[in-house]
C-alpha cells in the first residue's frame, strides 16, 4: 500500500515548508566573500561530505587548531590531512567523484558556513609542509574548488543548546569505547570497555600528529 504521507515532489514539499524567500536565495554565492573567509580562519572544526560508488553520502569530521583550513590565492580551500583510522573513505570517494560538501563550525557562533565544491587530492611536499601542525607536515591535502557557499542560520545550534554547558550530558562514559569493545574481541562487561577506552586514549595521546 502506498504511503500517502511520503513527500514526492517539490510542490508538496513547499506546501508544508513554504518557498524560500528571495533574500535567502540571494545569500548563496559562487565564491567566498570576506566574512566567509574570516569565518574559515576562526574555525577549528569542519564536517566533510563525499559520495561513495553507490551514490551514498559519507560525512566525516576534521579538526585542528583554529584556521587549519587555508584559503589559496584563488579563493579555494586547502584542507590538511592528519593521522586517522586509515579507512580513507572520503579520499577513495573523491578519487571516483570529486563532488564535496563542507560545514564550518566556530565555537560560540550560532551560524555555520556551508560550502559545495569539487575536490582533488594533492601530495606536493612544499604545500604539505606549509600545512604542518606540531612540527609535522600534513599527510595529504584536499584542494576544494569552491562552487557555492552561504552562511547557514543559527536555529539548529540554538535548538540544540550546543554552546550551553548547563544543557550538556554530564556523563563521562565513552560510548565510542563501549561500541568498540566487542569489535576488539571483548564484550559489554566493564573490563572489556575499560581496555577499549585505554586503547582509544593511547591513540588520542600518541597518534594525533
Amino acid at each position: 500500500m502506498e504511503n500517502k504521507f511520503i513527500i514526492k515532489n517539490e510542490e508538496e514539499l513547499e506546501a508544508v515548508i513554504g518557498a524560500p524567500m528571495q533574500f535567502v536565495r540571494g545569500k548563496i554565492l559562487p565564491q567566498l566573500d570576506d566574512v566567509m573567509k574570516d569565518f574559515i580562519r576562526k574555525s577549528p572544526l569542519i564536517f566533510v561530505s563525499t559520495i561513495d560508488p553507490n551514490g551514498r553520502v559519507d560525512v566525516s569530521p576534521k579538526g585542528d587548531p583554529v584556521g587549519f583550513v587555508k584559503i589559496d590565492e584563488s579563493g579555494n580551500l586547502l584542507i590538511p590531512e592528519r593521522l586517522g583510522n586509515r579507512l580513507t573513505m572520503g579520499f577513495r570517494n573523491i578519487l571516483r567523484n570529486g563532488e564535496i560538501g563542507l560545514i564550518f563550525v566556530v565555537p560560540n557562533q550560532r551560524e555555520t558556513l556551508r560550502v559545495k565544491g569539487v575536490a582533488t587530492i594533492l601530495n606536493e611536499p612544499e604545500l604539505l609542509d606549509k600545512l604542518q601542525a606540531k612540527g609535522k607536515p600534513a599527510l595529504l591535502c584536499t584542494h576544494v574548488e569552491v562552487k557555492e557557499c552561504f552562511m547557514h542560520c543559527g536555529k539548529a545550534f540554538i535548538r540544540s543548546n550546543l554552546w550551553q554547558p548547563d544543557a550538556w550530558d554530564a556523563s563521562t562514559e565513552s560510548l565510542g569505547a563501549k561500541q568498540l569493545a566487542p569489535v576488539l574481541g571483548g564484550g559489554s562487561d566493564a573490563e572489556s570497555i575499560q581496555k577499549s577506552e585505554e586503547l582509544l586514549e593511547n591513540a588520542y595521546k600518541d597518534e594525533l600528529y
